[in-house]
């Protein structure tokens, strides 16, 4: 007999649920921001965004909050504020961090580069990219929209939770550029790296923070900045209590 059910929504498509289309088996994505209006709004607490209904009530046991749905032609269409600012991850390698710097247009990407040379497109690949030398020269013409910014790619599990999937963070903060290296070489050192293979998997915490200071002219300066703490390694006795964790939450 054919099987019908497919049209179970012909009569109201706008009630058909989303499917669920994440790339790479990314089920949720952490964001330290969101839009009010038009204005990009700083928060202090993660934000977690997912397509899959699970996913979103999990977050929500684990870190606080309550999943509800926000606006985006994305997958990612349920969200939760939580009342969490660190969350205990597993990094699984060095390779599973990564970074270059991007300048998007109206056409989309037009300057892809790793502060050096260009990373794509293909037949620019590998030729110098005329970015400034100098850091503070790069965040200047990053601001006036004529040079690139970091893109900061982080793919993760939660220790408490590694069954739930694979979640993803994307950074645009000039503060984690600045001590990337060192959390690249924790990740090595703490998971056993050698010269053939990088290290890992990792514990660490995925914080965000807040960093108050005042000018020597007097004025006031406050701002959240997202920071990666390598705590350790994932270890055998790690895996069986997340996955006793995991198997909490689906009971």
């Amino acid at each position: 007999m054919a099987n019908n059910i497919s049209r179970i929504w012909d009569t109201d498509p706008d009630s058909k649920p989303r499917e669920r289309t994440f790339s790479s088996d990314i089920v949720g994505r952490f964001r330290s921001g969101r839009l009010v209006g038009k204005q990009p709004e700083a928060l202090s607490e993660w934000r977690v965004t997912t397509g899959d209904p699970a996913v979103a009530d999990a977050i929500a046991a684990l870190m606080g909050g309550t999943p509800e749905e926000w606006e985006t032609d994305k997958e990612d269409n349920t969200e939760v504020l939580t009342d969490s600012a660190s969350v205990e991850i597993i990094i699984e390698s060095s390779d599973k961090l990564d970074a270059s710097m991007k300048l998007f247009g109206m056409s989309g990407l037009v300057h892809h580069c790793d502060g050096v040379e260009f990373l794509s497109p293909d037949e620019d690949k590998g030729e110098k990219c005329g970015c400034p030398a100098l850091l503070q020269d790069r965040k200047d013409k990053a601001r006036s929209g004529r040079g690139p910014k970091p893109s900061i790619d982080l793919v993760f599990k939660l220790a408490a939770n590694p069954e739930l999937g694979y979640f993803r963070f994307n950074s645009g903060s000039w503060e984690l550029v600045k001590v990337l290296h060192t959390v690249l070489k924790d990740i090595d050192e703490a998971g056993g790296a050698t010269e053939t293979a990088t290290g890992g998997p990792v514990r660490a915490l995925l914080s965000i923070e807040n960093v108050n200071y005042t000018t020597k002219a007097g004025r006031d300066v406050s701002y959240n900045k997202p920071v990666i703490k390598v705590t350790g390694a994932w270890t055998a006795a790690d895996e069986e209590k997340g996955l006793a964790n995991s198997l909490g939450f689906a009971a």
